[in-house]
Formats: C-alpha cells, sequence, structure tokens
C-alpha cells in the first residue's frame, strides 16, 4: 500500500522555514532602521521605495515586521524551553516515581493550569512588570502544566515496558533509566507539542503585546504593531493586513507543523 504523504509536515515546514528564513534576514539586514522615523512618508502605500508601506510615524513597515517577528519568535522559543524544560522535568519526576511527589507536584499543575492563561498572564505581569524578561517568565509558568501532564503519560506508560524492567534487573538508576530509557521514547510525542507550544506562545506574546503589556516601544512586536494599526485601518489598510497576514502566517505554519509531527509519530508508533 502506498504510504500517503504528509502535506501538513510539508506545508507546515514549508512555511515556518521560509518565516525563519525572513527573521534570519531580519537579524542582519532591512531595508531602513526598524525605528527611523521619516514624518514626510507617514502612512505611505506600498510602493518600490517601501515594500509594505509605512507606518504612522513614518517607518518602513517591512523592516518593522522583520524586526517585531524576530522578537515575537525569540520570546516563542524561550518561553516554549522554560515550559518544556520545567514541565519534562517535573512530568518525569512524577511519571517515573509517583507516590507523595506525584500528588504534590501534579496538585501545583492543576492549580496552575485552574486558572485562565491570559488572566494568570496579567497577575504575572502586574507584580513582574512589563517587557522582554517578565513576559518569558510569566508565560513560560503558563507553559509548564501542559508539558509536566503530557510527560508524566508517556512515563507513565514506558516504565512498565519490558526494556524498562529489563534496565532495573541489570541494575541501572532510576536516573539511568529516565534519561537514557525513557525520554528518548517520549521525543516523538514531545517533538509535536512543541510545535503546537510555538503556535500558541506567537499567538500569547502577539495579545499581551496587543494589550500593552507585552514588549514596550521603541522595540517593534507584531502585537502591538497590530494593535496600533488598528487606528487607520480605513486610511491605510496595508499596515494591518501586512501584520496580521504575518502572524497569521507564523501561526498557520506551527499548526500545520506540529499536526504534521503528531501524525508522523501516530504512524510510526
Amino acid at each position: 500500500m502506498k504510504k500517503q504523504k504528509n502535506y501538513n509536515l510539508i506545508i507546515g515546514a514549508a512555511i515556518t522555514g521560509i518565516m525563519i528564513l525572513l527573521i534570519a534576514m531580519g537579524m542582519f539586514y532591512t531595508p531602513y532602521e526598524p525605528n527611523e522615523i521619516d514624518a514626510a512618508a507617514k502612512l505611505a502605500p506600498p510602493s518600490l521605495s517601501h515594500f509594505l508601506g509605512t507606518d504612522n510615524m513614518g517607518r518602513d513597515i517591512f523592516s518593522r515586521i522583520l524586526d517585531g517577528a524576530g522578537t515575537t519568535l525569540f520570546i516563542a522559543v524561550c518561553v516554549v524551553a522554560v515550559g518544556a524544560v520545567l514541565g519534562v522535568i517535573m512530568g518525569a519526576l512524577t511519571g517515573y516515581y509517583g507516590g507523595l511527589l506525584d500528588e504534590i507536584l501534579m496538585r501545583v499543575n492543576d492549580i496552575i493550569a485552574a486558572f485562565p492563561s491570559v488572566l494568570l498572564a496579567l497577575v504575572f505581569i502586574a507584580i513582574l512588570g512589563s517587557g522582554k524578561m517578565n513576559v518569558i517568565i510569566a508565560l513560560g509558568i503558563l507553559f509548564i502544566p501542559g508539558f509536566a501532564r503530557l510527560t508524566r503519560g508517556e512515563f507513565v506508560r514506558c516504565k512498565s515496558q519490558e526494556y524498562v524492567k529489563s534496565a532495573k534487573l541489570m541494575g541501572a538508576s532510576g536516573s539511568r533509566i529516565m534519561l537514557v530509557h525513557i525520554l528518548p521514547n517520549t521525543f516523538p510525542v514531545l517533538f509535536s507539542s512543541i510545535a503546537i507550544g510555538f503556535n500558541n506562545a506567537v499567538l500569547a506574546e502577539a495579545s499581551m503585546s496587543y494589550l500593552g503589556i507585552g514588549v514596550q516601544p521603541p522595540d517593534a512586536s507584531l502585537g502591538r504593531m497590530l494593535s496600533e494599526s488598528q487606528s487607520y485601518i480605513f486610511s491605510a489598510p496595508w499596515y494591518a493586513l501586512s501584520t496580521g497576514i504575518t502572524i497569521a502566517l507564523l501561526i498557520l505554519g506551527f499548526i500545520l507543523l506540529g499536526e504534521g509531527l503528531k501524525k508522523r509519530s501516530g504512524g510510526n508508533a
């Protein structure tokens, strides 16, 4: 039987790859300085000199999108890293050892997961203050429960397998069994969850910046740019459209990539 192509994975990887290449290019080159103000070119439509037009302060939108997308992606990577590392550690310990440790850590996990994520993020930002690092900390904490729950389930499933029992009989330590024997077998599920986590992190960062509690001016952020552009939706529609499409493409790429990886891991199971 001919193997069906995984179009979600192919299209998701293509979109994500193109977006990452553009963002990487923006780290070294942008047509204009992202924060360069040109009052004479205020709200200029797309042209050869300004590929996506200019914003309400005469700044080149394409340059700011490259810079803002880089900021958004950097925050998303850090958020997922914090959530994944701490979540995997918590899930591995509770899934493998169980008992009182499982009860305590999972109750903490449930408490965090019980609150609406946006509301809890607002509380953290109100306490810590706005800015990149505080957004990373606040959102990173919110991502821990999902990864912890997923990892715990995989460790509970794997620890009853024959290869784990054989490792115990051969005298392998608990830490070695977790790191060498069980953790690698959770990677297919974790990779798909990480891709979906990037999607959620991009959306969360954009939402917080849109509300004015994320990345602060003059730094560019896709969410803040979208918020600023709504006042000019009719007079300068290119401002909102270009920013909104960029956010949509980033999210779509990660969604399709995550779904494709999930399908692939399910097919290989």
